[in-house]
């Protein structure tokens, strides 16, 4: 990898989730096989399909709960001094399909947060999107750290992550190292709180942002997370995703999107 990671796994929150999906879901579920344009269509009329996912050490959850905003079904996303996350059981193959969007809104941001520090590292809501290591195509270097983490874990965490965040202030980096390990990189679609209260749809490429990021093409394989979390700035935020959608290009060469 192009970037030096934090090797130690069990630093919180980002760190752990990466570990936790790949022990528990990766290891449990085979790539879902193509079928058709669109992976993922969720609209939050029920949540069959997702599990949540505890911290060790978080005794406070967030809550991720069913509701309508104006009559549109959504999911409610209540974190408060807390920490969990909810994780989709099925993993994809990103270059099958690399476009995710989604729409989301929040109720505020963190005073305290700071994506530049451990102790500010709280988002109102994120999405993640974790990408599955493979042994196969590791270097030496990779296959040491790898394997000391298997025999802690008993499976690989994940080869790395990216993580789009409602950012708590302004950002002048578009790709960020998170301040846990430098595994997972955030992109901040979203800054501050001038948007705060109204619904910001966004439509990304994951394949892109991976290469943009990271210097190098993303592992094939990748699971995705819904987060909010505020055990570090000990705030409180609510937060709405009316939908999640992951699909194929319509058109057009890798990293750019449909519109």
């Amino acid at each position: 990898m192009s970037r030096k990671g934090n090797k130690n796994w069990s630093n919180r929150t980002t760190a752990t989730i990466m570990a936790l999906i790949g022990v528990i879901f990766f290891c449990c579920y085979p790539a879902a096989a193509r079928s058709g344009t669109v992976f993922l269509d969720e609209r939050f009329t029920s949540l069959d399909g997702w599990q949540p996912l505890f911290f060790p050490k978080i005794d406070a959850h967030t809550t991720y709960e069913l509701t309508s905003v104006d009559g549109t079904p959504a999911l409610r996303v209540v974190s408060e001094n807390s920490a969990s996350a909810l994780v989709l059981d099925r993993p994809f193959n990103v270059y099958e399909f690399p476009v995710l969007a989604w729409r989301w809104r929040v109720s505020n941001v963190f005073k305290k947060g700071d994506s530049s520090r451990k102790d500010g590292d709280d988002y109102p809501i994120r999405l993640y999107v974790m990408f599955r290591y493979d042994p196969d195509k590791a270097s030496f270097g990779q296959s040491v750290k790898y394997g000391m983490a298997k025999l802690l874990y008993g499976k690989f965490p994940p080869h790395s992550s990216l993580n789009y965040i409602w950012a708590d202030k302004k950002q002048s980096a578009y790709y960020i190292p998170n301040p846990y390990t430098g595994q997972a990189m955030m992109v901040p679609v979203d800054q501050g709180g001038e948007k705060v209260g109204r619904w910001v749809q966004h439509r990304v490429d994951i394949i892109r942002d991976y290469r943009a990021a990271f210097g190098e093409d993303p592992p094939a394989v990748a699971s995705i997370a819904i987060m909010g979390d505020s055990d570090n700035t000990g705030e409180s935020a609510t937060a709405w995703i009316d939908y999640i959608k992951i699909s194929a290009r319509k058109k057009g060469k890798i990293g750019s999107p449909e519109k």
